[in-house]
């Protein structure tokens, strides 16, 4: 789930109503849905504090780019942005995952590339990026506001109470549960950018969900590292949402968001959902309609040795069996994951494994990475790495094999009435839109391709729901016909 969003080309970064001689901020989010809430808590507090934000870099007073640091490639565009921001304004403060990477060096890696930005901080830190801008764009004064924060809430139609300012579409949006993982898999080096879990308070988490909710969210994206382990850092302690005693625990969670999201007919998404025993808790939920059928479970592999090599979590030797299970409890439940193929010392059997396992657990929507030896991870000294070539030779291969199941399994659906979000509808739907059902995750997974309406009273907006019949397949989307 890698995006961009940028001050320059966005359209959620709405003006705030400020005087004109309020500073201008230019802002870029790069990377997964995790980044990108630490952008819109960034954006809240620059708006709340009487910021703008500027379109454009050579119109900006300073820059902030959100970085990610995952893989090579999401360096190397982190990098490239960094640099496009130095030399179309100059003053560029670096935050999130790859601000957090030591370069080869031993120093920071973001400086060692780029010595002349303002300041560099890690994810998730709201507090030490404004304190960089106050350094070096004092904080606007304005006397007739500063002494009532609760205005400033105004200076966005994109502020949602408190939501916060959101970088997405204002019929969905992303709910961050925790930051950071416990896990310490080979292949990864995210706990060395975003530390050990901890879990955000449940009365929160519920707090803002309810906002979403309540400023018109049709569809709120649950995420985390490791959505399974919400509460385990803290011993799945009772919280309190609305006088109510809550568990600190995933079950619980869901089920309370289940409550908040049917009062406004929503739907709510699970992703990073580590396949733990307890996740079979959920599945009752789902097959009753209160949260979506859909799971997005990061597999990675299915062989049980390159697991253990991996340092995987969660018996992933018993996946398919779990899946199995989870079908009977759920027919209609979508399983989405990313896998790795080409780990130091995989053998052509233990990758035929894998594709046997894609085709057995009829996985509906999946990626894969060609393994990289990302600096610091702890695979790149494990023996048997894997010639380049061969890497990207077995994603090739797991890729034709995954979209084989995945189309299969789409074709089915011809025939089959389904409820659509809408997200796009030009002319109030004349001419069709787009929009996606259940099965959809926004920017990820496949779309709904639908057909102008057979009814010329019919209208299709924005951010609604409609019932279309699945008239067809295309690639990765299907076609509807609005009903």
């Amino acid at each position: 789930m890698h995006s961009s969003t940028s001050a320059h080309g966005a359209d959620p970064l709405i003006q705030p109503a400020a005087s004109q001689t309020a500073p201008r901020i230019g802002f870029v989010s790069l990377g997964c849905p995790k980044a990108l809430t630490d952008s819109e808590l960034i954006l809240t507090q620059l708006s709340a504090e009487g910021y703008q934000t500027s379109k454009t870099f050579a119109g900006a007073d300073l820059v902030i780019v959100n970085t990610c640091g995952f893989i090579d490639d999401a360096v190397r565009e982190s990098l490239d942005t960094i640099g496009e921001a130095l030399a179309a304004n100059g003053k560029v403060i670096v935050t999130g995952c790859l601000g957090a990477r030591a370069g080869d060096g031993g120093g920071n890696l973001v400086r060692e590339m780029h010595p002349s930005v303002l300041a560099v901080t890690g994810p998730h830190a709201t507090q030490e990026v404004m304190d960089a801008v106050h350094l070096h764009v004092p904080k606007p004064h304005d006397p007739f506001v500063d002494l009532v924060p609760e205005q400033r809430a105004q200076f966005s139609a994109n502020f949602r109470g408190t939501a916060g300012i959101k970088l997405t579409p204002r019929h969905y949006a992303y709910l961050k549960i925790s930051e950071g993982c416990n896990h310490r898999c080979t292949f990864c080096i995210i706990p060395s950018m975003r530390g050990d879990l901890v879990s955000r308070p449940v009365g929160d988490v519920l707090g803002e969900a309810r906002a979403l909710f309540e400023n018109g969210v049709k569809e709120l994206l649950v995420v985390s590292q490791d959505t399974s382990a919400y509460g385990v850092d803290v011993k799945y302690r009772t919280g309190f949402f609305d006088g109510r005693p809550v568990k600190t625990r995933m079950t619980e969670l869901c089920e309370q968001l289940a409550e908040l999201a049917a009062a406004h007919g929503a739907w709510v998404r699970l992703h990073y959902v580590y396949p733990y025993p307890h996740v079979d808790e959920l599945l009752p939920l789902m097959a009753a309609g209160r949260i979506l059928p859909y799971l997005d479970v990061p597999f990675q592999h299915s062989h049980p040795e390159v697991l253990r090599r991996m340092k995987r979590p969660a018996s992933g030797e018993r996946n398919l069996d779990r899946l199995l299970q989870w079908r009977a409890a759920c027919p209609e439940l979508v399983i989405r994951s990313t896998f790795i193929a080409g780990c130091p010392g995989e053998t052509e059997a233990e990758f035929q494994h894998l594709l046997d396992f894609v085709r057995e657990a009829q996985i509906d929507r999946a990626g894969c990475f060609a393994y990289s030896p990302v600096q610091g991870a702890a695979a790149n000294a494990l023996a048997g790495a894997l010639p380049t070539e061969l890497r990207e030779e077995r994603r090739a291969r797991f890729m034709a094999v995954a979209e084989a199941v995945s189309i299969a399994r789409l074709q089915r659906r011809i025939g089959a009435t389904m409820q659509v979000l809408i997200d796009r509808a030009p002319a109030l739907g004349r001419k069709g839109g787009v929009g996606r059902s259940y099965a959809d995750a926004p920017e990820i997974d496949g779309t709904v391709r639908l057909l102008p309406p057979e009814k010329a009273s019919k209208t299709l907006k924005v951010g609604e729901f409609t019932r279309a019949r699945i008239v067809g397949c295309e690639g990765h989307d299907l076609i509807g016909q609005p009903i």
